[in-house]
């Protein structure tokens, strides 16, 4: 394992994104690639007498100019005052929301030997320009170190920028191995380095329940826990445990605080309460609300479990909406995930409850009683001014109306539902699964999950698929990159599986399509280590191109 740096200066080669006269003289390292860049001669130098002017300077506002002033603060020793200022300066750094910038988390960002203008539409594009002044600054910004004599720079240019999607995610699964908050921070602050805007939290798995429900205090007290974890790669047979007690959770102040962190960083958090299977931590906890009764126990394996919520116990339904009312006083987000996946149909096949509600309501088979499930679930969610997302198998049975899809089994589901007018994310396993192998080669490599995703795979990804006309295209909400933790035990181990193929989807996801270049980005991500080691980060340093495809070529 080695760590990344994110230099300031870096390599465009878009000629297209350029102005001609700049495109061979001067080229910086910038991640994502901004659609628009032309540099000029000269820089911008911070000094003791700097000010941050900001128009108007309100709570979001500021969150922009206090995170630029405290990276100038932190290794020179110079702290830029913040006041509201209506015009630049000469000297100082100007952040302006305008109207006239179309795009809601769009900026542009002009660099003079004078002074810097930042104009957005909102704060949020105020933030992404800062990110963008970041990774142009030298990369001692990164360290709280005081450096005497240093002096901090920004080379003049002139950019313009936007996203091409809205939705530019990440995933974290904490139910097979959960990590300590301070490890969640910092999964969240190198989303934002990279102008990504959400966090999908899977807090709820057969293996572990990680989030304190009030109401349900048994979640927590059993469901959090496992007796012990299946060791090394698990096999169908004969497999050896570890013989350790393992688990732990997040508590609502933790949740809270988590939340609030992400807010900072203008970064939703996704929470996911997986249903209506991949439940038995919480039938362990609450085996009445199973088709058998139990008893269980937190599972010690990976994998699928045939035991799910039961679907035709009234208590089940309870449960889960008094769950998911804490679940949506803790998080402000849009949508709440609420899984779907892998979930075993043989228990509710002999469920005489499940086959009573089969009867009740007219429907033909437990595919379809997976899809009143989800209905139901659905409408609840709705009637909080919520709406749902999940797994692509919520498509089965029939789609709840106001249902989001994240389509995970290849890109079919996301097909199916973009052009039956449901929004979608895109996550098939094999472009967007980061708990997969990052190169051929596995002789030196942690155990993984299995598959073979190699940065170069991840970087190729285009989350349109062709099939979909340019009207149902607009369902595509964007992408997200998947870490499931069964073989991630340490936050290190997480780090070193996340990057830098969590920068390709941040790629992907902001900047134009005909500007992506992966000799370029490799270019960019070599020039990017120095900053990543400020930050002390844990990455991946090997191979980047897909050897298996090339040797296939061959």
């Amino acid at each position: 394992m080695k760590f990344i740096h994110l230099p300031a200066l870096l390599i465009i080669l878009f000629g297209a994104a350029l102005e001609p006269t700049c495109a061979a003289e001067k080229s910086y390292a910038l991640i994502p690639a901004p659609v628009s860049a032309t540099w000029q001669t000269g820089n911008f130098t911070f000094s003791a007498t700097t000010k941050i002017l900001v128009s108007p300077l309100n709570n979001e506002t500021r969150l922009s100019a206090d995170l630029l002033a405290q990276l100038v603060k932190n290794p020179s020793g110079n702290a830029p005052a913040i006041s509201e200022g209506k015009k630049p300066a000469d000297g100082s750094v100007m952040m302006i929301l305008d109207n006239s910038i179309n795009n809601d988390e769009g900026y542009t960002l002009e660099v003079t030997s004078k002074e810097i203008t930042v104009k957005a539409k909102t704060a949020v594009g105020l933030f992404y320009a800062v990110q963008t002044i970041r990774q142009l600054l030298p990369t001692e910004v990164e360290n709280s170190t005081l450096i005497p004599g240093l002096v901090l720079t920004v080379p003049a240019c002139t950019i313009a920028d936007e996203p091409r999607f809205i939705y530019r995610g990440m995933h974290l699964d904490v139910g097979r191995h959960l990590f300590p908050v301070a490890s969640i921070k910092r999964y969240i602050d190198m989303l934002a380095l990279h102008k990504m805007n959400t966090f999908h939290w899977h807090l709820t798995e057969d293996q572990g329940w990680r989030i304190e429900i009030k109401k349900y205090p048994k979640l927590t007290e059993i469901g959090a826990y496992r007796k012990e974890t299946v060791a090394g790669s698990q096999k169908k047979a004969n497999n050896t445990y570890d013989g350790k007690p393992y688990g732990g959770f997040y508590t609502q102040a933790e949740v809270r605080d988590i939340v609030a962190y992400a807010s900072s960083k203008f970064i939703t958090v996704l929470p996911e309460i997986e249903m209506p299977g991949h439940a038995v931590a919480a039938l362990a906890s609450y085996p009445e609300l199973s088709c058998t009764g139990g008893p269980f126990e937190v599972r010690k394996l990976w994998g699928v479990d045939e035991d799910v919520f039961c679907a035709g116990n009234e208590q089940t339904f309870a449960f889960l909406q008094d769950v998911l009312t804490e679940v949506m006083d803790l998080f402000p987000s849009k949508y709440i995930h609420i899984g779907g996946d892998e979930c075993p149909k043989k228990r509710w096949e002999k469920c005489p409850k499940c086959q009573q509600r089969i009867k009740d309501q007219g429907l033909k088979n437990e595919l379809e009683l997976q899809s009143y499930f989800i209905r139901r679930i659905e409408k609840f969610v709705s009637s909080k001014g919520r709406n749902i997302i999940g797994w692509d198998e919520i498509l089965e049975g029939g789609l709840a109306p106001g249902a989001t899809v994240m389509s995970w089994r290849g890109e079919e589901g996301g097909i199916e539902a973009a052009k039956s007018g449901h929004d979608v994310i895109m996550t098939p396993g094999k472009y967007t699964y980061f708990c997969y192998y990052q190169c051929e080669d596995r002789t030196n490599q942690p155990i993984a999950l299995g598959g073979y995703v190699p940065l170069e795979l991840t970087y190729s990804y285009d989350p349109l698929p062709k099939e979909l006309s340019a009207l149902e295209q607009k369902h595509i909400l964007g992408l997200e990159g998947c870490l499931w933790t069964e073989q991630i035990q340490t936050p290190e181990l997480l780090e070193y599986m996340s990057y830098p193929r969590t920068f390709a989807i941040a790629e992907t996801g902001w900047s134009p399509a005909n500007l992506k270049n992966f000799d370029s980005f490799v270019k960019r991500i070599t020039e990017m280590h120095k900053r990543y080691d400020a930050i002390g980060v844990k990455y991946y340093t090997g191979e980047y191109r897909d050897t298996k495809a090339l040797k296939e070529k061959k």
